[in-house]
């Protein structure tokens, strides 16, 4: 069997209504079925695959790793892996993010620095800072406190009855903001929404901010303007707010520095990521903290209230260490700033199509905001499942790529993401241009008929 489907197996998935294609082997940017169809993995899996499928170097390095020490837990023993990864990642941090916390996964990290901040002010002698403010949209996991902050209501519409309360700022995303990304920017690009916010909760009672540098699938790959950020660190220094910047998924390389914050020149108090740091190796999510933070909560309780089964894990450190080292080798960061400017210069030809109503982005991170009306900037309704459409559309051509949906208003919207690995060819991004047309334009034939 080639095509599996709830309830025919034993799995759980997270999609209950489709049929899943068993892939069996990887190839660079390529994904291949037990049928033999190739798919180019044109969002790298959920942006995760930076350097490729199949990399025989990095899949050494853990098989090493697991013959050697494959799990300690944390609290007992240290290993080399975490202490190399540790240095490595803190050398390329911005600032003065001087120590990494490691766990498996995004969601879990984001967890782990919102606890962070507020044990932070606690020990500090300010227990009143409790609030986490956040942009909308905006997405920072799925575990309780990280869904909290997200700014998706549609996934939260489940379990709002046991979610803390986020305030929340209005996202710069000029598509859709009322500047539309041109001067007089409005509050939303300027980074004055988020004084109004602090000032009407009070600033005194806020411990955090955390943000996507470049919005991710929440916005579509939407670039803040290049005061944003510089506005919002002087916002958090003058009312005593830790900015926690959220690179899960555009850090490490996406957007062809290795932070997107380094256009900016400013730093973060916090940072959090993972995705791309182990190329899908391994599972693992990282908190780069500052000393200052850390020394007094040393000084205090002694321990970050955030324990885990798997925090330093050996074999995933491993992971990273090898897949650090493969793009230092290959000068893939340097690569996926080039081949993102194929990638924007290959997608200008897609505008053509009617339901595309913008397609931004930087780097190899790509967001295509799909409209039923260019002039208005009118979503689809949420009932035509355009953006899940598409990605049953690009699979059948091939094409791998990344849905997101409830952007326009919290339920409509469609977006298409794209964020191959670093290691994609010009050829192959021809291709991936020439399967997304063909996809789109097979998409709009039939919303023209239904229509």
């Amino acid at each position: 069997m080639t095509q599996y489907r709830y309830p025919e197996t034993s799995v759980f998935y997270r999609d209950l209504t489709r049929e899943f294609p068993l892939a069996v082997r990887g190839e660079g940017c390529w994904i291949i079925d037990a049928a033999g169809k190739r798919y180019l993995d044109g969002s790298g899996g959920a942006f995760v695959a930076t350097v490729g499928h199949g990399v025989a170097e990095i899949a050494e390095a853990v098989a090493e790793q697991a013959r050697t020490l494959p799990y300690v837990n944390g609290t007992h023993f240290t290993s080399e892996p975490v202490e190399r990864l540790a240095a490595t990642l803190v050398d390329r941090a911005p600032g003065d993010l001087s120590l990494a916390y490691f766990l498996t996964s995004g969601s879990d990290a984001v967890e782990a620095a919102l606890k962070l901040a507020r044990q932070y002010w606690v020990e500090v002698g300010e227990p009143r800072k409790h609030k986490v403010l956040s942009l909308t949209p905006g997405y920072h996991g799925n575990t309780m406190l990280a869904l909290a902050a997200s700014g998706r209501p549609r996934y939260k519409a489940y379990f709002r009855d046991w979610l803390t309360p986020v305030p929340r700022v209005a996202a710069p995303y000029p598509y859709r903001c009322a500047c539309r990304g041109a001067a007089p920017l409005c509050p939303a690009c300027t980074g004055d929404a988020l004084e109004q916010v602090l000032l009407e909760e009070d600033p005194e009672t806020v411990a955090a901010f955390i943000a996507e540098p470049v919005g991710g699938s929440s916005t579509g790959a939407s670039v803040p303007p290049p005061e944003y950020w510089p506005r919002i660190r002087k916002l958090c220094d003058q009312y005593g707010v830790l900015w926690i910047a959220d690179e899960i998924l555009a850090g490490a390389g996406r957007t062809g520095v290795w932070s997107p914050l380094e256009r900016y020149g400013v730093s973060p108090d916090l940072m959090v990521m993972g995705k791309g740091i182990t190329g899908g190796y391994a599972p693992l999510g990282v908190v780069l903290a500052p000393r200052r933070l850390v020394d007094r909560i040393a000084q205090g309780s002694g321990s970050l209230m955030h324990a885990q089964t798997y925090v330093h894990h050996p074999l995933s450190c491993a992971a990273g260490l090898a897949t650090l080292r493969y793009l230092d080798q290959h000068d893939l960061v340097t690569r996926c700033q080039a081949m993102g400017e194929l990638l924007h210069a290959g997608l200008a030809g897609v505008k053509e199509i009617p339901i595309v109503g913008d397609i931004r982005g930087i780097g190899l991170l790509a967001g295509i905001e799909l409209v039923a009306d260019r002039a208005t900037r009118a979503p689809f309704a949420r009932r035509e499942r355009v953006a899940e459409r598409c990605i049953a559309l690009a699979m059948e051509a091939g094409l791998v790529l990344w849905p997101s949906t409830g952007h326009a208003d919290g339920m409509a919207g469609d977006l298409l993401m794209i964020a191959p690995p670093f290691t994609i060819s010009p050829e192959e991004i021809t291709q991936l241009v020439d399967r997304l047309h063909g996809v789109l334009t097979r998409m709009h034939s039939e919303l023209t008929v239904t229509t």
